[in-house]
């Protein structure tokens, strides 16, 4: 069952901003890694989630499974946001993460590696009015 709901998040039109609800799909002792930062538990994820949307401007994210075995997916994604910290350049994130579940299919550990590239307004894939999933992610982007 946890498979089917991961497949369903991964393809679902429905996103939150709201740390406090995001919070709720993980256990809470969830650790997480995000690039170099390590924490658990559900303040630790509504803070950092807080701050990296407060960062993050115009947001638009594309998620494809990558793998998966027993109780963990992994993912590739990329997305693309205005850094609010950096005079609002574009930029784009590309990364992996991989995701352990307990078995109620809750997750209990979010591991997050990815990197940023400054893409300027001419680089950006997902401009206004564009399906993330329509764009064509070529190799030298994998």
């Amino acid at each position: 069952m946890w498979t089917y709901a991961c497949i369903i998040l991964l393809t679902s039109d429905s996103y939150s901003s709201n740390p406090e609800i995001v919070a709720q799909g993980y256990d809470p002792d969830c650790i997480w890694r995000n690039r170099d930062k390590f924490f658990r538990g559900t303040s630790a994820i509504i803070a950092f989630l807080q701050a990296k949307w407060t960062r993050e401007k115009s947001y638009r994210l594309r998620k494809e499974l990558f793998a998966w075995h027993d109780n963990k997916i992994a993912v590739q994604f990329w997305y693309e946001y205005q850094d609010a910290e950096d005079g609002l350049k574009w930029k784009r994130c590309y990364g992996l993460e991989d995701w352990t579940y307990n078995k109620e299919g809750v997750m209990i550990k979010r591991m997050m590696s990815g990197n940023d590239l400054e893409i300027g307004e001419e680089g950006r894939w997902y401009k206004d009015g564009v399906n993330v999933e329509d764009v064509k992610i070529g190799e030298e982007h994998w």
